[in-house]
């Protein structure tokens, strides 16, 4: 069996300007193309892209899809307004997170799932397995590809490309362009104020190289890594897990428990009732250290808590952050904790969320 990592469109573009790839979750991606700060800064303070063509896209359709998917998915989608997108997560029956993805209501039933890339085959097999009659799943995510334009510079860049406003937050527009279809959304991982395009594969590259010659710059996967990590916007199998509930991970507020029905709302509600055993937290280095990573054991009066699920050197604030589930009585704001890093201990607290704050 071909175990090789998988490419998008852009492999040989992104590798002739100089993009250091690595293998991300079975996709051979750009890590960075020229450093991860020049690129973190570049979307802070200015615009830039990211290629995340690896992402999935799964289109749902047919009579009653918006009230299947409403049984399936945590967030309430009857607050989803048509041309608004919603994030939201898809559980196991234990409570614990398949994966996060976000919903893009195009039409009455009509509705696209952008799911991540190493869960598309475990999405599509686990929503094949609870199909009803009538509703249609189209996989589309071999055919399409997708690109992120992250920063304050955005609106600017989207006005060049298309001659209009970028969308609102949380909205999206389809827009012709070449015969083809491109849904321009305003969602983004980083924070900054930003639009996703999602689009035929063939479009991918001559829109790509339109966008660096209006000055943005090409971001890889190192950037968007530190950017998310700022905000504490959690990675799916890292953060995330079958393991771990959307309540314990903090996000509870895409978890609509008043809705009658959805696969792990009982276990949710049963938690809620009875208290929370752990919390994700956000940790910050409160002296000089090595950058903490995930797996990095965090300790309390020397004895182990846990690990951290995440960890970079952040470029905004010139300190180590890291994302930690910590039983719940030592998950408040001040405590004191600290990381076990290549053998030596160095002390951090438990951090408000995000870290980061865009202007």
């Amino acid at each position: 069996m071909n175990s090789s990592p998988r490419r998008t469109i852009l492999y040989d573009i992104q590798k002739a300007a100089g993009a250091r790839c690595v293998d991300f979750g079975g996709w051979e991606m750009p890590v960075q193309f020229s450093s991860i700060l020049e690129e973190h800064q570049a979307v802070r303070t200015a615009c830039g892209v990211f290629d995340i063509s690896h992402m999935g896209e799964i289109f749902i359709s047919g009579p009653k899809a918006l009230d299947w998917l409403q049984g399936l998915l945590t967030n309430d989608l009857a607050k989803c307004a048509i041309g608004s997108s919603q994030y939201t997560f898809l559980l196991n029956e234990q409570g614990g997170v398949i994966d996060d993805l976000i919903v893009y209501r195009r039409g009455e039933d009509d509705i696209l799932l952008l799911v991540n890339a190493g869960k598309i085959a475990e999405d599509v097999v686990w929503l094949e397995a609870h199909i009803e009659a009538g509703i249609t799943l189209d996989n589309q995510s071999d055919a399409m590809g997708a690109l992120a334009i992250q920063g304050p510079e955005s609106p600017k860049i989207f006005q060049g490309i298309f001659g209009r406003e970028m969308p609102a937050r949380s909205t999206f527009v389809a827009l012709p362009q070449d015969g083809e279809e491109i849904i321009a959304a305003g969602t983004g991982y980083t924070g900054e104020v930003g639009f996703e395009l999602f689009l035929p594969n063939e479009l991918v590259p001559k829109l790509w190289e339109r966008i660096l010659a209006l000055g943005v710059k090409p971001c890889g996967l190192g950037a968007r890594d530190t950017l998310r990590l700022e905000m504490c916007y959690p990675l799916n199998g890292s953060d995330l897990s079958p393991q771990r509930t959307p309540l314990e991970a903090g996000l509870g507020a895409f978890v609509a428990l008043d809705k009658p029905s959805f696969i792990g709302r009982d276990v949710l509600v049963a938690q809620k009732s009875s208290g929370l055993p752990v919390r994700l937290v956000a940790l910050r280095m409160t002296e000089k250290s090595p950058p903490p990573r995930a797996h990095y054991p965090v300790l309390f009066g020397g004895s182990p808590l846990g690990e951290t699920t995440s960890g970079v050197l952040s470029p905004s604030l010139g300190v180590g952050i890291a994302l930690a589930y910590l039983p719940h009585d030592l998950a408040k704001l001040g405590q004191q904790v600290e990381i076990s890093i290549r053998g030596r201990t160095f002390p951090a607290v438990v951090d408000k969320k995000p870290f980061y704050r865009p202007a």
